[in-house]
């Protein structure tokens, strides 16, 4: 058996399939942007490069990333890895730099092995019971290995709360997805909806695949470790590979990115619901059994009976393959999930839905409304309960470029 698999390198991101649900009217065709990018498949990073490099320190912690840990904005879960022994398993934390008053205990530390990989050790440390809108730095790790981070909680659900997500998907680790990254921290949005394929380590050989994990943790850290993204799975977070003996569907991803879904009464981290300043925002496996009867089914059924308009006005639901692409790759793939779901979607009012996996950029309705074979980042800016602002821009050669923006009109309201 050849160790390195025969896949295609053709990875890249972002795909934005962006459906608007509400205002579906006659079918037309709409615009195919001229741009055609430079490069396809992108090229990875090497291991040396600057963005994947090891912090200074014994066993200092690496790989930060934050994401929201309750079911409203008052708690995150920060996580980290230590490479040499489980070290302090606390977060220390405070209003004012440097100055931590408070401290959060870790659950277990965990570590796991696949193939011929053994991770390092994974913390994940549940820091609850925060103020909105207030500013906290941490602290994790011990002596001269300790580093500091902060985050910004959400302001409280209110539906006329202003904020802006930034969208991204289908990352990896290629000189534009670096490119895009830098892009988005300039964007001056405040969290991440992240639709899902986030390492791609497994489109490297076997004996690569944990390592590609941990530089992926690396290279994010930057922006991860100071803000939150909220993920869901992709295909490149399945992993389902019995021909190394590797039989446990999303087993490094499950590992690494927590999920609050028990905080929305979830039955797997895979599916769950948070609100987020003036958003209820609903995230779906595409992977995962989503038909009648199935948990997913009678979970996202629940969720939509629990989303209230009056307090989270917007409403939004991410998934990573799209019900709508005019793409030839991944045509139709998620026409299952369209059939089960769409009509929900409608009857609920759902505002935007948000997808990845066709590594090319589209919006619909008005079949297709914009589509353009390019990578980058998109934002979106409420503004209030009724409007919102809408801006995709890609990476041209490394130049952030504006290249398709809407309002978006609140269905409920």
């Amino acid at each position: 058996m050849k160790e390195k698999k025969m896949r295609s390198m053709m990875h890249e991101f972002l795909v934005l399939g962006c459906v608007l649900l509400g205002i579906l009217g006659n079918v037309s065709a709409g615009i195919t942007s001229s741009f055609v990018r430079s490069e396809f498949p992108a090229v990875d990073m090497p291991l040396d490069h600057e963005v994947f490099a090891i912090p200074s320190g014994y066993n200092a912690p690496q790989q930060v990333h934050i994401t929201q840990g309750d079911y409203d904005g008052k708690a995150v879960i920060i996580i980290w890895v230590t490479p040499s022994e489980p070290g302090p398993n606390i977060v220390k934390y405070g209003t004012s730099e440097n100055k931590y008053d408070y401290t959060a205990q870790g659950s277990k530390v965990k570590n796991y092995t696949f193939y011929n990989y053994k991770s390092g050790f994974i913390h994940t440390c549940l820091v609850k019971d925060l103020e909105y809108d207030t500013k906290y730095y941490y602290e994790i790790g011990e002596g001269d290995s300790a580093r500091s981070f902060w985050f910004k909680t959400p302001p409280k659900i209110d539906p006329n709360a202003y904020y802006k997500f930034g969208i991204i998907g289908d990352l990896g680790q290629t000189f534009n997805s670096l490119s895009t990254l830098e892009h988005y921290i300039e964007s001056g949005a405040e969290a991440v909806l992240f639709v899902g394929d986030l390492s791609y380590s497994d489109e490297h050989e076997y004996s690569e695949n944990g390592e590609r994990w941990d530089s992926f943790g690396r290279f994010v850290e930057r922006n991860l470790a100071y803000q939150p993204w909220l993920w869901i799975v992709g295909n490149h977070e399945v992993e389902y590979l019995p021909e190394i003996n590797e039989v446990e569907p999303f087993k490094q991803y499950l590992y690494r990115y927590p999920t609050p879904y028990a905080a929305s009464e979830s039955s797997s981290p895979l599916w769950y619901a948070v609100r987020r300043a003036s958003a209820h925002i609903i995230f779906l496996s595409s992977y995962s059994p989503y038909v009648k009867y199935t948990p997913q089914y009678e979970w996202l059924l629940a969720e939509f009976k629990k989303v209230d308009r009056k307090k989270t006005p917007w409403l939004f639901v991410l998934m990573h393959s799209p019900l709508y692409n005019s793409n030839s790759a991944h045509y139709m793939e998620a026409e299952s999930m369209r059939v089960v779901f769409e009509s929900w979607f409608v009857k609920y009012k759902v505002d935007l839905v948000l997808a990845g996996h066709v590594h090319a950029y589209e919006r619909s309705p008005d079949y297709s409304a914009f589509r353009e074979a390019s990578y980058g980042h998109s934002t979106l800016e409420i503004m209030n309960k009724t409007h919102a602002f809408y801006h995709w821009n890609r990476n041209d050669d490394g130049k952030k470029v504006e290249t398709d923006s809407f309002v978006l009109y609140n269905q409920y309201w």
